[in-house]
């Protein structure tokens, strides 16, 4: 059987074509690439790129002795940033939390007990997650909506069991991989090798990070991006 369009079809197709073609050329691409996951249940590697902004995201389940100096670090750049935090450590660590808080920085769900959650089921990861989130709650008041599954592993039962949960699940596009220990130039030379709008920047509290800290603020400044949270990028 032959299907003849006819001219009006063909005229449709052609300013879909046109419409889609205006928005990835204008950045709206970015824009709605981001939207699109917020409600999917995927996870999120990046925010929106319609404009030149970049957020940092540290996990905190170990390196405590370096927490207070990042902190002091981004009050004196005026910076503030996503901490995804071990419910553990949230509970070993209330005064550092709380003072995250007391400073403006946002709090996500880094899990309970730092366990790879691709190897657990449906219902030990809601535990692992509401067991973080009510740690977190007790101490601080903040109820945790974005969750950093430890290590960044996670599966398909891992997402639903997290949305179910009512959370966004973060991941990054920038790694300094700075828990590796391969020094401070390694971790500035990784965050610089592709800096783009709407990344999320990864790391953690080492001696190194902190070391790195001002040269990767001042560089980003200096290249024209803001520095904020991850909801500052999810438009939220």
């Amino acid at each position: 059987m032959v299907i003849v369009l006819r001219k009006r079809t063909l005229i449709l197709c052609f300013a879909v074509a046109a419409l889609v073609a205006f928005i990835l050329s204008s950045g709206r691409g970015e824009t709605l690439y981001a939207l699109n996951y917020l409600s999917s249940g995927n996870p999120i590697y990046k925010g929106d790129g319609s404009r030149p902004r970049v957020a940092f995201e540290c996990n905190v389940v170990w390196g405590t002795e370096y927490v207070p100096a990042m902190l002091d670090i981004f009050k004196q750049h005026g910076i503030k940033i996503t901490f995804f935090i071990g419910g553990e450590w949230a509970e070993q660590n209330p005064e550092l939390l709380k003072r995250m808080v007391q400073e403006g920085h946002e709090l996500g769900n880094h899990g309970y007990s730092h366990k790879y959650h691709s190897k657990l089921n449906f219902e030990q990861n809601r535990e692992e997650i509401m067991k973080a989130e009510k740690a977190i709650e007790r101490i601080t008041g903040v109820k945790t909506r974005l969750f950093a599954p430890p290590y960044g592993d996670f599966n398909k039962t891992t997402l639903q069991a997290a949305q179910s949960l009512g959370y966004k699940t973060i991941m990054w596009s920038i790694d300094t991989i700075d828990w590796r220990g391969d020094g401070v130039d390694s971790i500035i030379k990784r965050v610089f090798k592709n800096p783009h709008n709407g990344a999320f920047i990864l790391m953690h509290p080492t001696e190194d990070t902190i070391e790195a800290l001002p040269v990767i603020i001042n560089g980003l400044r200096q290249r024209g991006y803001e520095i904020g949270r991850i909801s500052d990028l999810l438009n939220e």
